[in-house]
């Protein structure tokens, strides 16, 4: 599979699992909303203290697992590496990340009240492996 492939098959499915690595070597397992942005980066909103967060920042190695909404049906497979985007610097692009995955927010200033009080993040992915999907 190739990753623009991928890349346009996120743009219209958004549920997946992500993996992460423990600081012991072992998976860490979540469930995530993605999209991918203008510089065709995968990209998720978590928070400063999750797991994932945590886990990528000592390891950037990455694995999504993209479904469709009625989780039968097609899939892919894309690895990368992550880099975590803290606050303020994640603002922006958080705010962009809603915008493509959700549309227009009734009150931005709420939502960047909220992302302040929540601590999000941005994670960033850069695609270095797509496949396999449902085809093999």
């Amino acid at each position: 599979m190739e990753i623009s492939d991928a890349l346009a098959f996120i743009r219209e499915q958004h549920e997946a699992v992500m993996l992460t690595y423990r600081r012991d070597g072992s998976a860490q397992l979540s469930p995530v909303a993605c999209n991918v942005d203008a510089n065709d980066r995968v990209v998720v909103s978590t928070r400063e203290t999750a797991l994932k967060a945590k886990n990528l920042r000592r390891d950037p190695r990455v694995s999504l697992c993209v479904l469709t909404s009625g989780f039968y049906g097609q899939w892919i497979q894309l690895d990368g590496t992550a880099e975590v985007v803290s606050l303020p610097d994640a603002m922006e692009p958080l705010v962009e990340y809603y915008r493509s995955t959700s549309g227009e927010h009734p009150d931005w200033d709420d939502y960047r009240a909220a992302m302040v009080r929540d601590q999000r993040v941005i994670v960033r992915i850069t695609p270095e492996r797509a496949g396999p999907d449902r085809a093999g």
